[in-house]
């Protein structure tokens, strides 16, 4: 599953980027660390302004990109996101990969997550975007020529052999009065679907990357890092050059949301006479593969 891992986050990359949008590979090298020793370090900035829900879009910039920095000490790994411009959002999502079907309530070793917490995820039977849905990649039709395996049927993750879970540890905090909770719920779900997608893809994509070795894996997740890079570059430099046309960078604020960018720690221009303003009234645990 380590190259699984690899393999699957390169292509899912590349096919998410165009138009401006996707990943941006800033960096891409080993890391040592005094706890989990040899690894390896990426930065990746991850452009997805058209993906946002009108409501916060009101709060961002129009063009922007999220910092991803991500540790893999593999079989254990570290995200962190993070955006410039708002220094109280933050995501940290701490994995870990074990070879059960994800019975272990203390995975990460320090105190059980509570169960109401706990949300279980089933490559097989739990729904996912219909944008995302591929028949290539349904997991009820799918079967592995290089290993025989598949399809999955109902019940696999108690028979299936063999068979690991990838543990989640998702904590993310968005400390902006009247976007709080709202945020916070927007990005669970949405790392829950990319989770789910991308477990998916991992193994119906076995026969691709199934067979190679760890230097096999690296040299074409650097193959498909140069080629992401490149068509996230060239739509921005057309956009840039004129040959597609860009709205211009403006943006409406009343007060109240002045106020709220204020308390994110965002500078803003002063509003004149603002008298004449009419003011406006988880833990994700186990994606078993």
């Amino acid at each position: 599953m380590r190259i699984g891992q690899l393999y699957m986050i390169s292509k899912h990359s590349c096919e998410q980027s165009g138009g401006g949008e996707g990943v941006e590979v800033v960096r891409n090298e080993p890391d040592n660390h005094p706890k989990y020793g040899a690894g390896q370090l990426t930065e990746k900035r991850i452009y997805l302004s058209s993906k946002l829900p009108s409501w916060v879009k009101a709060f961002v910039p129009r063009f922007f990109y999220v910092t991803e920095k991500a540790w893999n000490f593999y079989p254990y790994t570290i995200t962190e996101y993070s955006v410039s411009f708002l220094p109280k959002f933050s995501i940290r999502i701490e994995t870990r990969f074990e070879n059960n079907n994800g019975d272990n309530d203390n995975v990460f070793g320090d105190k059980p997550t509570p169960a109401e917490n706990v949300c279980f995820l089933d490559i097989l039977s739990d729904p996912i975007p219909e944008k995302h849905y591929k028949e290539s990649e349904d997991l009820s039709l799918w079967q592995s020529s290089k290993t025989g395996r598949g399809p999955l049927e109902k019940g696999w993750r108690d028979r299936h052999k063999p068979v690991m879970c990838s543990y989640k540890r998702v904590e993310c905090s968005f400390e902006v009065y009247g976007f709080q909770t709202r945020t916070e719920e927007f990005i669970h779900r949405n790392i829950r679907d990319i989770l789910l997608v991308g477990h998916r893809q991992a193994v119906a994509w076995i026969d691709e990357w199934h067979g190679l070795c760890l230097e096999e894996v690296r040299e074409y997740e650097r193959t498909m890092q140069e080629k992401t890079n490149s068509k996230v570059k060239f739509s921005q430099n057309s956009t840039d050059s004129g040959l597609v046309p860009r709205p211009a960078f403006s943006r409406s604020i009343s007060v109240t949301d002045e106020r709220s960018l204020k308390k994110m720690g965002v500078t803003t221009a002063a509003v004149p006479d603002p008298s004449h303003v009419t003011h406006s009234p988880i833990r994700l645990n186990s994606t078993p593969e």
